[in-house]
């Protein structure tokens, strides 16, 4: 698939929390979606360490490791190297993994334990089990947006001066529609070719873990399962309409979203409600965890203002932004969409330690609120538009 970019490190905000989980003495797992730089950043992180790093999708590699699992935790350690830090990458191929690595640790050896999955499916499941009390688990999105900014020449200036916004206005928005057209991907951001990229992600390679689940009778059904979802991303999301197009039960449409969400592709965003009454409260909204893999499965890769979807693409792009600095990262707060019986709308709600926030996500500049939120919650909703990009700053509570 892809080859690591050797010329270039985009300095990502996770290090800080994945040199913490390193240093805290349990098992480190780090998971996210395949290809968001999971092995770059433990390559950064532990360098000039003395690191052995195993990967699961290489077969020589899961037969090192079961060799040394059968040995004695010393010997078997030994046999690997000794290192200082042991990093078994891709880790939910090797369903026996979680019980070893317990094993390893409670024998108290000498090694910093690391494990990277690109999907929850297996490694969660047993290591919650397996590793209750003994991990620190962190999960790595693609780049935020103001990660990506830094790939640029002009990234590093100082952001908070209005004479530097003022005069990289024009460079800053037409790199802002790039990642709303191309997603934010490390080796997209980077690529001369990033459609190239992005259609070899989007042919199966993001969700080959589903696929070998043997879950999935019929691969073909994810793909359309996703089409159908891109066209609808921040929509409200009926699963006995999917159910119907898909010619699918409705169980199995719920059993794929819910692996394609434990794969790190989508998520959904529930419906926010005290009073079910007068407000929608069972509903939910899908939404990309990147937009690029979404504008992929559509074939539409249109880096400007007038694609007629563009008031969508935003919505997505700013709730996954939010949900990538604040949800991902470590942020104790939850996101909702609000609906009233008489159709009034917020599109994000924030509900975290301090109370609400409530957020109209617009690409156009003309005024919005809704009135009845206030009224109920005796909160003002406030406006997201592209003339402040780095809009996730604005929501952390």
């Amino acid at each position: 698939m892809f080859g690591h970019n050797e010329f270039m490190y985009i300095k990502r905000q996770a290090e800080a929390d994945l040199r913490q989980a390193l240093a805290s003495g349990k098992v480190a797992l780090l998971l996210g979606a395949r290809q968001v730089g999971k092995t770059t950043l433990v390559e950064q992180v532990l360098r000039g360490e003395n690191a052995r790093f195993l990967n699961f999708d290489v077969d020589i590699d899961k037969a090192h490791f079961l060799a040394a699992a059968s040995l004695a935790p010393a010997d078997g350690l030994r046999l690997l190297g000794a290192p200082e830090v042991l990093v078994l990458d891709e880790a939910q191929r090797l369903p026996e993994t979680a019980r070893i690595v317990k094993g390893w640790y409670d024998a108290k050896l000498p090694v910093r334990l690391l494990l990277l999955g690109s999907s929850s499916l297996d490694l969660l499941d047993q290591s919650a089990e397996s590793l209750t009390g003994r991990n620190a688990k962190l999960v790595l999105p693609p780049l935020l947006f103001a990660e990506a900014v830094r790939s640029q020449a002009w990234g590093a200036l100082d952001w908070s001066e209005p004479t530097v916004c003022a005069s990289f206005a024009v460079p800053l928005r037409a790199f802002l529609l790039q990642r709303l057209a191309f997603g934010s991907y490390p080796e997209v951001v980077l690529s001369a070719d990033p459609r190239r990229l992005l259609r070899e992600l989007s042919s199966d390679y993001l969700w080959k873990d589903i696929l070998q689940t043997g879950l999935v009778k019929t691969p073909d059904l994810i793909r359309r399962l996703l089409q159908l979802l891109a066209h609808q991303a921040g929509s409200e999301v009926s699963i006995n309409e999917l159910a119907t197009q898909l010619q699918m039960g409705r169980p199995t449409v719920e059993r794929y979203l819910d692996l394609l969400e434990r794969t790190f592709v989508i998520f959904r965003l529930p419906a926010f409600s005290t009073n079910p009454r007068k407000e929608i409260s069972k509903s939910h909204k899908v939404f990309f965890w990147d937009t690029g893999i979404r504008n992929a499965l559509l074939n539409t890769f249109a880096a400007d203002e007038i694609r007629p979807d563009i008031g969508a693409l935003w919505e997505n792009w700013v709730v996954a932004e939010i949900a990538k600095r604040n949800v991902l990262l470590g942020s104790p707060i939850e996101l909702f969409f609000w609906r009233s019986r008489t159709q009034a709308e917020v599109d994000l709600v924030v509900k975290g330690e301090h109370g609400l926030q409530a957020f109209e996500i617009k690409w156009t500049p003309r005024r919005v609120g809704s009135a009845a939120f206030q009224a109920a919650y005796g909160v003002k909703a406030q406006r997201l538009s592209p003339h402040r990009p780095f809009v996730a700053e604005q929501v952390t509570m």
